[in-house]
């Protein structure tokens, strides 16, 4: 009696999008952890990046003007462009061609969040031109609720996706085995109190999400876990309600003094900004420092950066809506 012969399960034919289509996609830079709040807290920031996606019936064609200019790929190894098409595809449908034009402000690798920026701009651009083809049929709230679950399983974690998506303060977590279930991931957008002005120190050196990742322990003393967890609750209250309680309010005992050595210059800017009464923080996983103030200490931040070395300083209202995307 002879075995039967399995026949391997043909690729599914993708079907193409309609030439001209396009969508045009804006996404805000990101702080995430904010102090005690340790990949789960993150603040949008009104400094945004421009992505235009248009289909072609052939080839491709990515032009990044800005931030990574020279640097980033610009064939099929974009992130933007991988991301966009992985996203098509897992709804049935393909590029003939693609023009991308990337306008980019978010520096990149200095903790301010361009690689999820870039994610959710990818998951939102394929989103919005499948809604512009009418092939999908889901509300504002359900595309970003996708966003949100794709970008967080990519990231490895929710923190920089929750603001890009929903702008504001964010808090987010994820529930169960499965990343890709529409309930996986879970946030809550709180706004901000109208006296808190983010102050960005962007240095000139970049630093690798990964390396500053590496330099934390695999463990903390219980004493310095149970600080954070009350940090944490009363930076909730801080930002939303009462910035006077800022300083005390972004105390932490778990990240920034042990990626230190990963930025020396960052953690000096640090210790004197908190030395003068302002609530600063690592922005991220670094080297950026993110101070939390009033209209009155943004020109203390600024002076202070300035004696401290070279720093880009940013001073931006918070993003309060998150990712946008214009079809045509």
């Amino acid at each position: 009696m002879s075995e039967a012969v399995s026949t391997p399960a043909r690729p599914r034919a993708l079907a193409p999008l309609p030439v001209g289509t396009a969508v045009t996609v804006r996404v805000p830079a990101t702080s995430a952890n904010l102090g005690p709040g340790f990949d789960a807290f993150g603040l949008a920031l009104d400094l945004c990046d421009e992505v235009r996606a248009e289909v072609l019936p052939e080839g491709l064609s990515v032009t990044v003007e800005g931030q990574g200019a020279g640097t980033v790929p610009t064939d099929g190894r974009h992130l933007v462009v991988r991301v966009l098409r992985e996203e098509l595809a897992a709804e049935g449908y393909a590029l003939p061609g693609l023009n991308l034009l990337c306008r980019n402000v978010i520096p990149h690798g200095r903790g301010l969040g361009s690689s999820a920026s870039a994610i959710v701009a990818g998951l939102a651009a394929a989103r919005g031109l499948l809604l512009a083809v009418g092939v999908v049929d889901e509300t504002d709230e359900q595309t970003r609720t996708r966003v949100l679950v794709e970008s967080s399983r990519r990231e490895g974690h929710p923190d920089n996706a929750a603001p890009a998506v929903h702008g504001g303060f964010t808090i987010a977590w994820t529930r169960g085995e499965d990343p890709t279930h529409p309930d996986a991931v879970k946030s809550v957008r709180l706004s901000v109190h109208p006296d808190v002005r983010a102050v960005v120190c962007v240095p000139e050196v970049e630093l690798a999400t990964s390396r500053a990742r590496a330099l934390l322990p695999a463990g903390v003393p219980h004493a310095d876990a149970a600080l954070t967890a009350g940090r944490a609750g009363l930076l909730v209250h801080a930002l939303t309600a009462d910035p006077s309680l800022l300083l005390d309010a972004t105390e932490e005992r778990l990240h920034q003094a042990q990626r230190a050595p990963a930025m020396p210059a960052s953690a000096r800017l640090l210790g004197v900004l908190r030395e003068q009464g302002l609530a600063a923080v690592v922005s991220g996983a670094g080297p950026s420092v993110l101070v939390l103030t009033d209209a009155a200490g943004v020109a203390r931040v600024h002076e202070t950066a300035a004696a401290q070395g070279t720093w880009d300083v940013h001073d931006r209202p918070v993003h309060p809506t998150g990712v946008s995307w214009r079809v045509g």
